[in-house]
């Protein structure tokens, strides 16, 4: 082979600076092993720690090397972070009007609509809940479960819970800024069922807390405490599901007047 570079090199009749270009291509890496321990170490933790923690993993190790050659080959190696989940990036429309304002009182049924999605995470995997909650009385009028938190599962909700509309309820359906109530088809189907938008503040979690309240009891009374360990992905859903049954037919409030909130909304003359 290195006759042949020769022969090829002289026909080709290079300068002499070319040719010592290309000889500086074999120059042994003097970070080779360091460089391997870096890749090792990146991968070893998940694709998650930057040059910072590494550099402190290396010092551990009783490799004294500074944290500006760490970051230099590991950008040299393309090792990047993963980034962080952010519900709001990518939006695709821009948020509207929080008509709610915190302001969930009604005295009708399908006046005010919250939404929200949750995740549960157990051994066999993550399972996420998307309700929509009458806010007269507290009760989920449609929900969805899912073993994955996108558009589909947030539309979904949103047109089974259309169904239960009479022809003459418009219903003002309130949610968080993130971007499943951003995208084009839920707006769309807002649109055709001439409800009307209304979304927090990013970041504000007040703006709605009366459904992430919801959430919050859901977990305390069926996810917290209990072990998982031995069910499957469909036998969890499963147990949500009867759980949301149940809150609506069985679990008395006593700002319902003790009553569960399919017997509120009897009680006050509604078809259930």
């Amino acid at each position: 082979m290195s006759i042949h570079c020769r022969i090829f090199l002289k026909n080709l009749t290079l300068q002499k600076a070319a040719i010592i270009i290309k000889k500086t291509i074999y120059v042994e890496d003097k970070y080779f092993h360091l460089r391997k321990r870096i890749i090792q170490l990146f991968h070893k933790n998940r694709d998650i720690f930057g040059y910072r923690r590494i550099h402190t993993l290396l010092h551990r190790e009783g490799i004294k090397v500074s944290e500006k050659v760490v970051r230099r080959i590991m950008k040299q190696e393309k090792l990047t972070i993963r980034q962080k989940y952010n519900s709001y990036k990518s939006e695709i429309t821009p948020s509207v009007e929080d008509i709610i304002d915190r302001d969930f009182r009604t005295t009708k049924p399908n006046q005010k609509w919250l939404t929200d999605i949750t995740e549960f995470s157990i051994k066999a995997g993550k399972v996420y809940l998307s309700p929509i909650i009458d806010y007269l009385n507290g009760m989920p009028v449609s929900w969805t479960i899912g073993t994955s938190s996108n558009a589909e599962l947030a539309n979904t909700i949103l047109k089974s819970a259309i169904t239960t509309l009479k022809p003459n309820e418009k219903s003002i359906v309130h949610s968080d800024s993130g971007c499943h109530y951003r995208w084009f088809e839920w707006i769309q189907i807002m649109k055709e069922a001439n409800l009307t938008r209304s979304m927090s503040k990013k970041g504000c979690s007040p703006d709605n807390s009366a459904c992430e309240g919801f959430l919050g009891h859901l977990k305390t009374e069926m996810f917290y405490g209990h072990n998982w360990v031995q069910y499957s992905i469909e036998a969890y859903i499963q147990e949500i599901d009867s759980y949301m049954c149940w809150y609506c037919k069985d679990r008395i409030k006593s700002t319902l007047e003790g009553l569960s909130p399919l017997d509120y909304r009897r009680s006050i003359g509604i078809e259930v």
